[in-house]
């Protein structure tokens, strides 16, 4: 993704970021490297989600940290889906971050996450169902080689999940998103849309609840009608909501600005656990 999070005609990045910055928030975006160099990545065998999310926000948290108009003690990292599952690690490998905002973060293991997601994609239209059958069968094998202790540097790529090499699978499956988060001793929102099939209340909030339960300083948010992107709406979400123009919800860069600034986020008691 682009340092917008460019889809169809969206940018939620870009909302975030004018949304916090009209509140005083400075923000700081960037292209993740898997974007802006893609040929020089694949040329690297052992590329893992470590060199794919943290040397980027580790420079983007030292350079503002040596901006003479940033709080060097409160800078926060938010990632959004997968960057939010990152998040944690990135906050553990760089401990330059005031807090973390996890933004739709995946908690599931992401192997299994893109088979349930085929799952429901098929399930959509029932007139495609069966055609889907062999690709979700497909997807389900790969999934099984990553949990595999045959996974090895030399299992071939075609076998795996989303033509992602053995070196990334091999990195991502020795960590728990949530444990690390644990670990962790500075403050964590984590947000989520309750329309969200790529990220769940049930298959993934729930494991970051259930994890971070003892932790005092983590609170959770849930915003019933919003989907993945954090775009309202209502009905079942699809990838057709991405193709005509949305914005980010309101109440959630209002929820992220009040959380920075006070620690805190103004919202019905019924939506949010501590």
């Amino acid at each position: 993704m682009d340092r917008d999070e460019s889809i169809g005609p969206n940018k939620a990045f870009k909302d975030l970021a004018w949304g916090l910055a009209s509140r005083g928030l400075a923000v700081l975006r960037f292209d993740k490297v898997t974007f802006a160099h893609p040929d020089d990545v694949q040329q690297m065998t052992g590329f893992t989600s470590v060199d794919e999310y943290v040397p980027a926000a580790a420079a983007g948290a030292k350079f503002l940290g040596e901006h003479h108009a940033i709080d060097h003690d409160r800078i926060f990292l938010l990632g959004h889906s997968f960057g939010g599952t990152m998040a944690p690690r990135v906050a553990a490998s760089e401990h330059l971050f005031a807090g973390i905002i996890i933004l739709a973060g995946g908690a599931e293991p992401l192997h299994w996450s893109a088979v349930r997601q085929l799952r429901y994609l098929a399930s959509l239209n029932p007139e495609t169902t069966d055609a889907s059958a062999a690709v979700i069968e497909t997807m389900t094998k790969q999934a099984s080689v990553v949990d595999s202790p045959e996974l090895s540097l030399s299992t071939p790529t075609g076998d795996l999940p989303m033509g992602v090499p053995a070196a990334y699978w091999l990195d991502l499956r020795a960590q728990d998103p949530v444990a690390v988060a644990k670990a962790l001793d500075c403050p964590i929102l984590i947000l989520q849309g309750g329309r969200d099939y790529q990220a769940t209340v049930e298959g993934d909030l729930e494991r970051w609840k259930d994890g971070l339960a003892d932790r005092s300083n983590v609170t959770l948010r849930v915003y019933p009608s919003d989907n993945h992107m954090f775009f309202s709406g209502s009905g079942t979400s699809s990838p057709a909501e991405y193709e005509s123009v949305h914005h980010v919800d309101p109440l959630v860069i209002a929820d992220i600005a009040v959380w920075v600034l006070t620690g805190a986020v103004e919202s019905p008691a019924d939506e949010i656990q501590s």
